[in-house]
């Protein structure tokens, strides 16, 4: 007579949903470590902003996944619609900027939320990675702009 497996508790199988989710721990991290004293430069943010889908283009290729009709068309307008964002933040006054900055950045959320969906370019744990950073610094930006740091 053979007995059934006990099924995982509901401790351990707490635990193991949230090792899954070891991208959004890293990310929230990172953005704590980032944003804890303030909001960083302006410049720097929208850097970032810029580099951003360069990552896009990169794992892209690396996958191959450039290769797909209207994939690179794709790719290469959000780097330049982000870079726009970037570049226009530079030229505006501190509170505008992180505004636009903060805009930005949560529209590079929805673009990571969409690679994260269909699980195409870039792996779907850097997505949710950057998904995470880019909504909570996008949070970020505003709560301190909006305190005054």
């Amino acid at each position: 007579m053979t007995t059934a497996p006990a099924s995982p508790s509901p401790a351990s199988s707490a635990l193991r949903r949230l090792g899954h989710r070891w991208p959004t721990w890293l990310a929230l991290v990172l953005v704590v470590a980032t944003f804890v004293d303030g909001t960083p430069p302006p410049a720097l943010l929208a850097g970032l902003l810029a580099v951003m889908p360069l990552c896009y283009l990169a794992f892209g290729a690396l996958r191959g996944e450039l290769r797909r009709p209207g994939t690179l068309p794709v790719q290469v307008a959000g780097l330049l619609g982000f870079a726009a964002v970037a570049v226009t933040v530079l030229a505006l006054d501190r509170t505008a900027g992180y505004h636009l900055l903060a805009a930005g950045w949560f529209g590079h959320a929805v673009w990571d939320f969409a690679h994260h969906r269909t699980g195409r370019v870039v792996p779907r744990a850097w997505s949710e990675w950057c998904c995470v950073v880019d909504l909570c610094g996008a949070a970020a930006i505003l709560l301190w702009t909006w305190t005054g740091r």
